[in-house]
């Protein structure tokens, strides 16, 4: 029986080509969707999956609260991996990560060369116990137990020494100590929330050994021990930190550690589980850029959406053909088969035209996937797809949509009855005209959510890259790794201000946009009130490259000793409650210059109007602004801003005055405004995906409209007849024919409008400055939707009244 089934839908199929054509390219455009979205959420989330134990790993992270505010950081104070394990017995074993280089290449030297490698990261001698990644040559418990000592990954083993046993061998970072290869461990996967080649012991290190419990450095991690819950951990954490925080605060800021509480300070920290931090944690000092839950969950429906999207439009396509299939079931039927027979034959022709839309989407998929991984910024393969393990799954889930997609013609077309049939009394029932209704309301609801999220998520992005941020992004020129020019920092910035093209060259610690601005406190003289934000060091041009404007006092000069000035953003001074600031003076228990030392008092030089030194997804917070006298004028960046129409020109001629002070050091270079709208990468991938899956989803849901509208127009044919004989014209039949299928649009227009509101509002939520949600962009995706609606039906429509009205009479 199957097998006749079979013969007699290849048939069919074969001979209808023209429909059949259609049916495989809306299904295999649908499945080609969901599968590329497959593979990103798939991809999205296995990050953290793959570590042994890793159900029992949790990191420690940190609300920082302050009068007024709060800030979640990913880094805590050092001294806590070891606090936490000695206090709570639930916590099997912790280690910590420093990522000291902040994910800039480190420049090492190698027998007589300088290597320039990424990926160094410091970490404790536990690091193996809770991330356990195997080690192809050494020891776990011994690899880092000595200062200077360092373990490599497999692939920078084979690629700095080849096939020679680089153990024993010595690594020595430019500027740096001298590091002892003791280990070679396996490649670090690359979905995970943080990546290496290279893990240095963290012994010998000032930062991590010193007894710190409130300044932020480490990423530290908790292995708990088994049937732990991590709230048990969690509840016990307040009092470990009173322990040990509390005689360091005082000192620190001049306060017990209750009234510093009771101002709106504290600490509280909480736990975040390792599988879950891609996805979930967006704090400040983040190894790399995470992903995002909700844009996954959002593409999932998207794909689900598609895929059904597509399948409706096989339901219409298959319903507009139901008066041709009609009499051959009337014939069927008088020839002594069943209704059950006749939906398997039905069912059996739509799996067979789903697994062969299967083999035309894996077709679709391995072509687009390089475009795709650009859009989406991943490094997908088919292979992750196409395995043994995968197959049935794949083909299960065509012949799902094969039984999905078919179920409703099959049940519609088995249940003609044979006699009315053969007489040419075929006719729609009701229930059948709403269901075929419903399903293109459905389709274009989808469609106009889908063009409002495309213009919305368009909308704010561009109102980021114009929104004033308070300083000139355009043509500044960015330095990495100034600070190995050390003594030569000064004299390399004069020759390169000389340079034509050139207008001004400035030193900092940090631009915007950067995890570099570091965190620091400051209180008025004779208080013990503090505010704490964010700082950076500058030398005397470096506000004046950006263009920053002042609110009051003036920018660090040459003609003042500055070593010991600041200069506020007007957050701060408005948080530190000084009316006229000018000249007064702040005291920061922070004494950057000298670690561990005494509180430092500064004077008050200038106010600098608010810029947005982070992303528009955090209100600008307070700023402190120092200068690079305190630090020897060394700065760790050098931006420049030029005036040429060629800024590569330029460029080239800056690279060659950097060749002449570090002809070592490889040259570095990025724009800031590039660099500015990287922040909003993610944003980005959800406007590009956004628009091309609308675009994918409004032209499947017009195959299915198109269908509808020929098995409407097939069932008017002799009423168009009839009232082209009486003297109706064209445009009137067409305005005519159409008028119904405008009226589903619109009604899927008023159900999509207030959905599409309500999510993109909290998407919205996410930026502290956002645009807001005009009535124009439901306009434009209705008007985007109609004109669509119109030139799809429009097609059918003057086709139908074209016709000759004497074969239109002649047709029934």
């Amino acid at each position: 029986m199957l097998k006749n089934y079979l013969k007699i839908a290849r048939r069919n199929l074969a001979k209808h080509k023209a429909n059949t054509l259609i049916n495989v390219a809306g299904l295999a455009i649908g499945m080609a969707c969901c599968l590329l979205i497959v593979l990103y959420v798939t991809d999205e989330l296995s990050y953290d999956q793959h570590w042994p134990n890793g159900e029992r790993i949790y990191r420690m992270a940190l609300e920082r609260r302050y009068p007024g505010r709060s800030t979640k950081y990913a880094i805590i104070p050092p001294s806590y991996a070891q606090s936490v394990k000695k206090e709570i017995p639930e916590i099997e074993q912790t280690t910590r990560v420093f990522n000291f280089g902040n994910n800039e290449p480190t420049l090492f030297k190698l027998d007589g060369h300088t290597v320039e490698e990424k990926g160094f990261l410091a970490v404790d001698s536990t690091f193996f116990q809770v991330f356990q990644t195997p080690l192809l040559r050494g020891q776990p418990n011994r690899v880092l137990s000595r200062p200077n000592t360092v373990v490599l990954t497999e692939s920078t083993a084979r690629r700095l020494f080849g096939q020679a046993n680089p153990i024993g061998k010595v690594l020595e970072i430019v500027q740096g100590p001298k590091l002892e290869i003791t280990g070679i461990c396996a490649d670090a996967p690359a979905n995970a929330h943080f990546t290496f080649n290279f893990l240095s012991s963290t012994r010998g290190f000032e930062e991590a050994e010193q007894v710190n419990h409130i300044s932020f450095a480490a990423h530290t991690y908790l292995l708990l021990r088994p049937n732990t819950q991590p709230e048990t951990v969690e509840t016990k954490l307040p009092a470990v930190v009173e322990k040990y925080a509390a005689g360091e605060v005082e000192r620190s800021f001049g306060v017990s550690y209750r009234n510093y509480v009771k101002a709106g300070n504290g600490y509280f920290y909480f736990l975040q589980p390792l599988r879950s931090i891609h996805l979930d944690s967006h704090l400040e000092a983040e190894h790399l850029t995470n992903g995002s839950r909700s844009l996954v969950s959002v593409f999932s429906i998207i794909a689900a959406f598609v895929l059904l999207i597509a399948c409706i439009n096989f339901m219409n396509l298959a319903t507009a053909r139901s008066s041709e299939r009609a009499k051959e079931v009337g014939i069927r039927k008088s020839l002594g088969s069943t209704t059950n027979q006749l939906a398997a034959q039905f069912l059996t022709e739509s799996v067979l035209l789903s697994l062969f839309s299967l083999v035309v989407a894996l077709v679709l998929v391995a072509s687009l996937l390089t475009p795709f991984n650009t859009l989406a910024g991943k490094s997908l393969t088919l292979l992750s797809l196409v395995r043994w393990e995968t197959l049935p799954l794949l083909l299960g889930g065509a012949v799902l949509v094969g039984l999905l997609a078919g179920s409703y013609p099959a049940g519609v077309l088995s249940a003609f009855e044979p006699i009315k049939v053969l007489k040419g009394k075929f006719s729609s029932t009701r229930q059948g005209h709403l269901l075929r209704n419903g399903l293109v309301v459905f389709q274009f609801t989808i469609s106009v959510l889908l063009i409002v999220s495309t213009i919305v998520v368009f909308s704010q992005l561009n109102f980021i890259q114009q929104k004033e941020l308070g300083f000139t992004k355009e043509s500044v020129v960015k330095l990495k790794g100034a600070g190995f020019l050390d003594k030569n920092t000064e004299a390399f910035k004069q020759e390169v201000a000389k340079l034509a093209g050139v207008a001004s060259v400035g030193g900092t610690s940090s631009t915007p946009g950067e995890e570099g601005f570091f965190g620091i406190t400051f209180r008025k003289n004779g208080e013990n009130e503090t505010v704490t934000g964010k700082g950076c060091v500058v030398d005397d041009q470096y506000l004046q490259t950006l263009r920053m404007n002042m609110a009051a006092g003036r920018p660090f000069s040459r003609q003042f000793d500055d070593s010991l000035s600041v200069i506020l953003n007007e957050e701060a001074a408005r948080q530190i409650g000084l009316p006229d600031p000018i000249g007064k003076q702040i005291t920061s228990p922070d004494n950057l210059a000298q670690r561990g030392g005494t509180p430092v008092t500064y004077t008050v030089v200038g106010i600098v109007r608010n810029f947005h030194f982070g992303s528009l997804h955090q209100r600008i917070s307070p700023l402190f602004v120092l200068n690079d006298r305190l630090f020897r004028r060394v700065n760790n960046e050098i931006a420049i801003r030029v005036r040429a129409d060629e800024p590569g020109a330029v460029v080239s001629q800056i690279e060659r005055v950097w060749k002449h002070y570090l002809p070592d050091q490889p040259f570095h270079y990025s724009y800031l405004a590039a660099d500015w709208g990287a922040l909003y990468q993610s944003e980005q991938v959800a406007q590009r995906i956004f628009g091309v899956f609308a675009l994918l989803a409004i032209f499947i849901a017009c195959m299915g409209l198109l269908g509808l509208a020929m098995y409407v127009i097939r069932l008017r044919t002799k009423e168009i007849g009839i009232r082209k004989t009486l003297g109706a014209s064209i445009p009137g039949l067409v305005a005519l024919l159409s008028k119904d299928f405008l009226k589903l649009v619109f009604m899927a227009i008023l159900i999509a409008s207030p959905i599409a509101w309500y999510a993109m509002d909290r998407w919205l939520q996410d930026f502290a400055y956002r645009i807001d949600i005009e009535w124009w962009v439901f306009a434009v995706a209705g008007l985007l939707a109609i004109g669509i609606a119109v030139l799809t039906v429009s097609f059918q429509s003057i086709k139908a009244a074209l016709m000759n009205p004497v074969k239109s009479l002649r047709s029934e």
